[in-house]
């Protein structure tokens, strides 16, 4: 049985280079291959707003809300009573930062939509956004970035630095996609060549890789940046740049509330949107029978949703999520349950330096196909690099190739089990597909004992991909060949280390799994079967309860 979701504070730990203090994954993980996780979420922790601006009872309109979070003083909080409220309209936070929206509690204060929003041209029933229109198709402001791409780097130089101001401007770094394949790194999104579809829109035209950051302080066209950059490739020959927003919404909270979407239009929507915000948060919020998904993150950083309940899709068929990444980067989402979803953590695109912790995911319904098993962990779209996904639950970690290439990527102590009742195919606790380099995968437990009998399907000569714990390389769905040359670079770079297997029986300490004679971004031999608890978490957190 799963966790009930509780309180939860997170730990703030102040950021640090990657090459200053020693991170949680340091002698495991080389420093090329990794980002400093403990940044995920907000800043400083979770807010416990105490002062009331307002408080509503059922039988108000979505207006009369709205109204309410608008007039709402920085701080505080607009309360809603334990009740049922039939809503025909959606929830705006109208680009109002510093506001709580509050529940009595997900079993006492309900939200029924039978209409929505439109959210920066999102349907949505819940909308977090800011005024203007800042999006990848309309930038507000761009930028050519000229220098500072060095990983780690948090001093960029930026041709203009318009409407860009330090502590509430985030900037997303974009570079243009690469033209062909080198070999190591290679950031794709083009169908027939790295993608069965093509690109999955969240960027600028042709670049898929981004990191969104926060400008800190501007001298001349010198930005300082947080955090420092994370991806070791950005160089200039790409025509690395920048955009942003005139304005960004910030420390918005949604908690103790259930939200059921049953009824209101799917078109597609969204149950929460974030866009263009930064340090918000959802909390102890039970979300029903969501669209196209239950959370959106469209150009969004440093989000936190936790400690929440996620169930149902209305289609279950493509586009039926659960927590979807779109743009962003370091956000955290934790100590979640999802059930009945189809696909409950997707990333979709850019999101590095975001953290996938200690969730809980069943029954992964897919309705197209009876046999068809959903992974609980995906990486589904371009420029899908340096996230973490540690201590989760739930049918497998797929990393595929609908929407392009994925990069650092790590796996740490989950438990993928590989199967579902009554599936046959894509039953594998670990796939990764063509374009998916320099993995880690570390310190999981994966398997199904009695249906797990071997123990890889690798490119280009495997076989048994549904029954093999690791289905590395493969260009098509379920070990097969696909759209795209298939791919032994998959293999050759991913990083294996104290994984248990039930093939095997035991945890495996194999050097040969450990790519360690990379000409670039090679792991060094671990020297010690020594895991950490955490890659992220600098101690035992509050939720945790009594268990080891």
């Amino acid at each position: 049985m799963a966790r009930k979701p509780t309180l939860v504070v997170v730990l703030a730990v102040a950021f640090c280079s990657q090459y200053g203090l020693a991170q949680l994954w340091t002698g495991v993980i080389d420093p090329s291959r990794a980002a400093d996780w403990s940044n995920a979420g907000i800043f400083g922790g979770l807010p416990d707003r105490t002062t009331l601006c307002a408080t509503l009872s059922p039988g108000v309109t979505a207006a009369q809300i709205n109204s309410a979070i608008a007039s709402c003083p920085s701080g505080q909080v607009v309360f809603l009573n334990a009740g049922t409220y039939n809503l025909s309209s959606g929830i705006d936070f109208g680009n109002h930062s510093n506001v709580t929206l509050r529940g009595s509690g997900p079993d006492q204060t309900f939200l029924v939509f039978s209409g929505n929003m439109t959210c920066q041209g999102l349907g949505t029933d819940v909308c977090v956004r800011q005024s203007d229109v800042n999006f990848s198709g309309g930038p507000s402001n761009t930028g050519n970035w000229t220098s500072g791409y060095a990983k780690g780097s948090t001093q960029i130089v930026l041709s203009n630095v318009a409407n860009i101001k330090p502590g509430n401007t985030v900037l997303v770094l974009d570079q243009l996609n690469d033209s062909s394949d080198p070999g190591t790194i290679f950031v794709c999104e083009t169908g027939a060549v790295c993608a069965q579809e093509g690109p999955a829109g969240g960027e600028r035209s042709q670049r898929a890789q981004q990191q969104l950051v926060l400008a800190t302080a501007v001298s001349g066209n010198t930005v300082t940046i947080s955090p420092g950059i994370y991806m070791p490739n950005w160089r200039s020959s790409q025509s690395p740049g920048a955009w942003w927003g005139n304005t960004l919404i910030v420390n918005v909270g949604i908690e103790n509330l259930t939200l059921d979407h049953t009824n209101s239009p799917d078109s597609p929507t969204g149950g929460i949107v974030f866009f263009n915000a930064y340090n918000c948060w959802v909390k102890n919020v039970k979300s029903v029978n969501a669209g196209r998904n239950h959370v959106w993150l469209y150009i969004a950083n440093h989000i936190a949703i936790q400690n929440s309940y996620f169930y149902g899709t209305k289609n279950a068929l493509s586009q039926s999520y659960g927590i979807e990444v779109y743009q962003g980067s370091d956000n955290l989402i934790q100590n979640n349950i999802f059930q009945h979803v189809t696909s409950p953590m997707l990333v979709n695109g850019s999101a590095s330096g975001t953290v996938f912790g200690h969730n809980f995911a069943t029954d992964d319904f897919y309705a197209a196909s009876a046999n068809w098993m959903m992974g609980s962990n995906w990486l589904h779209g371009a420029g899908s690099d340096m996230i973490l996904m540690e201590g989760n639950q739930g049918a497998g970690f797929i990393a595929d190739n609908i929407h392009g290439t994925h990069h650092f990527v790590t796996t740490f102590r989950n438990q993928f089990i590989g199967w579902e009742t009554g599936k046959s195919q894509q039953t594998t606790p670990v796939h990764i597909y063509q374009g998916s380099r320099y993995m880690n995968v570390i310190g999981n437990v994966l398997g199904k004992q009695t249906y797990h009998t071997q123990y890889q399907d690798l490119t280009p000569s495997g076989t048994n991909s549904s029954v093999s714990i690791y289905t590395l390389g493969w260009a098509g769905n379920g070990g097969a060949n696909g759209c795209c040359p298939n791919d032994p670079q998959v293999a050759a770079t991913l990083m294996r280390w104290g994984n248990f297997d039930i093939v095997n029986g035991a945890a495996q300490w194999n050097s040969a799994e450990v790519p360690s004679g990379l000409s670039q971004f090679a792991n060094p031999v671990p020297a010690n079967h020594n895991l950490p608890a955490s890659f992220y978490l600098s101690a035992k957190p509050s939720w945790w309860g009594s268990m080891p």
